[in-house]
């Protein structure tokens, strides 16, 4: 299955199901000159620009207050694909409607290949269309978000939030939370080169840890999804689903944001294209961003707000002159070691392709998290140049704490154009010999005696790739990237960060970014688990600002 995702990168490359009728409209707008439609009566309290995986909880949060009224905006269409909701289907979403379908500029350090980036471009963006895994990152990671400037961003201050979105299946606990609207659980029918995967590795002495999102982090066990009854649980099914009846909630899919408004520094709404007409809505409080960490710093940039050397290249008038927009960039590249299997590994409906992992942390420090993860799928997973028919698994070895770093800048002012994406993979040498060191434990775990009843041949990088320089020469050749892009408006409090431990724009009044752009370090895993926690987290900062913004007015 994974082969033909492959061939459709190549492809591209050279050439929840959410009823519209759930979804509310806009009062009739009225025609003004120059084809711009004014919606003067429709004045909301917040308009959240980008219905994935933070701007729905956002929406969700904001409007459990009947008196807010909150406008979200969604570039794509509602999740009425069925695979969507058929976990094991996830690889043939990618590059359709549902996707952006985003690639990088060649990238230098990896033989010049562009890499195909999917982003979700529907209801629940990315976690519409991703592989369901459900993992938090370290401790040390938030410690570290707090150690750069960002108090109140420790793994103290955020763990309440990842426990208040789970519905865990294992129950409540001291790193778990049960009745919140996000289902949480573990693998229903994995499958059984799964399950040895994780005793190989234990018999190699690492260490078994049935949750990696509890006290440890460092070990082998199987990955908890975000499926429930065996169906995706995007942010559209958990967050939006249960509360589209809201009256004080709007919902505009197929709404592209153009441009943010202003008047001087203040934010004051939004100018959105639907069906080929532009919209302006106005908005008395904030407008919150969740476009995601290309498409966050793109609009920021659209509207003015970026570093001004570039903005006026492309005769875009300033409003604040930020150099950190879309620098920073940073993503888990990733190399896969790949076996023929001597039996069939039939996958069952529930299965999300990435069943069992391994953290393994190389760094002896004591505040060091595991910088290298494995994941074992029960597929082919390779470059297309290494594709052959039959059954197969393959260890994807991916970097956890790339030291690389890439940027997101503008092709021209207009907002249908993609962004221009340079993601430098491997600029730093320190990320390929993780990499190298990488292969070389997943080549171990391999041939475990726990796998010989399934290991056959070696298909990636093939038994002949043995030297370091051979290794090295492999990965150039065929690293890829796990799709976590994170950190293109950063946090923090240094001359390139972006928003304020509050996620305000530097700047500006009345504008949040909240989405995994804000983070100013990539986190140990996977990323969409930490992009839902940051918008349950930014939900509660900006109902603390909407009351104290209430109390100053009130009558003494």
């Amino acid at each position: 299955m994974l082969n033909k995702l492959y061939q459709r990168r190549r492809f591209l490359q050279n050439t929840a199901l959410f009823s519209t009728g759930l979804i509310t409209s806009l009062v009739h707008p009225r025609p003004t000159s120059a084809g711009i439609v004014e919606n003067e009566k429709a004045q909301y309290d917040y308009v959240v620009i980008g219905a994935g995986s933070a701007g729905s909880v956002v929406a969700n949060r904001l409007t459990e207050n009947p008196a807010t009224r909150v406008l979200l905006l969604e570039a794509g269409n509602p999740d009425t694909k069925p695979a969507i909701q058929v976990p094991v289907e996830w690889p043939t979403l990618l590059g359709t409607e549902v996707d952006w379908a985003y690639f990088t500029e060649e990238e230098p350090y990896l033989n010049k290949r562009k890499i195909f980036h999917p982003r979700g471009k529907v209801l629940g963006g990315s976690s519409s269309i991703n592989a369901m895994i459900y993992i938090r990152g370290n401790c040390h990671d938030y410690d570290h978000w707090q150690e750069l400037g960002n108090p109140g961003w420790s793994y103290h201050d955020v763990l309440p939030y990842f426990k208040k979105s789970e519905d865990q299946q294992r129950g409540i606990s001291l790193f778990h939370g049960v009745n919140g609207p996000l289902g949480i659980s573990d693998p229903a029918a994995p499958s059984p080169v799964s399950q040895r995967f994780v005793e190989a590795a234990i018999s190699r002495d690492y260490e078994s840890n049935p949750d990696f999102n509890g006290i440890q982090q460092s070990g082998a066990g199987l990955y908890q999804r975000t499926i429930q009854d065996g169906k995706r649980e995007s942010t559209a099914i958990a967050f939006l689903r249960p509360i589209f009846n809201r009256t004080n909630l709007t919902i505009k899919t197929g709404a592209l944001v153009s441009r943010i408004l202003f008047e001087k520094t203040r934010t004051v709404g939004v100018a959105y294209i639907q069906n080929g007409t532009e919209y302006q809505v106005r908005v008395s409080q904030e407008v919150i961003l969740s476009a995601g960490t290309f498409d966050s710093p793109q609009l920021l940039m659209l509207s003015g707000i970026g570093p001004a050397e570039h903005l006026r290249a492309l005769n875009i008038p300033v409003v604040v002159d930020l150099p950190g927009v879309g620098q920073n960039l940073q993503d888990h590249p990733m190399v896969s070691v790949a076996y023929q299997s001597l039996q069939e590994l039939p996958l069952a409906p529930s299965s999300n392709l990435g069943e069992a992992g391994l953290f393994v942390r190389t760094n002896l420090s004591l505040d060091a998290a595991p910088n290298i993860q494995l994941t074992l799928a029960p597929i082919l997973f390779v470059n297309p140049a290494f594709a052959r028919p039959g059954a197969a698994f393959s260890i994807l070895v991916i970097n956890n704490h790339p030291q690389s770093r890439g940027s997101v800048s503008l092709h021209s002012s207009n907002p249908k154009e993609p962004p221009l994406i340079r993601a430098n993979y491997l600029q730093n040498k320190s990320d390929l010999k993780i990499l190298v060191k990488g292969i070389k434990i997943a080549r171990q775990i391999a041939h475990s005696s726990r796998l010989n009843e399934f290991r056959g041949e070696e298909i990636a990088p093939g038994t002949e790739v043995s030297n370091t320089k051979a290794i090295q020469a492999y990965i150039r050749q065929a690293c890829d990237t796990v799709n976590h892009p994170v950190g293109t408006c950063k946090m923090g409090k240094d001359p390139m960060a972006v928003v304020d431990s509050q996620l305000r724009v530097r700047g500006i009044d009345g504008l949040r970014v909240v989405d995994a752009s804000i983070m100013p370090l990539i986190t140990t895993g996977n990323t969409n688990a930490p992009t839902i926690m940051i918008g349950e987290k930014a939900a509660d900062m900006i109902k603390a600002a909407q009351s104290v913004s209430q109390k100053r007015v009130l009558p003494s």
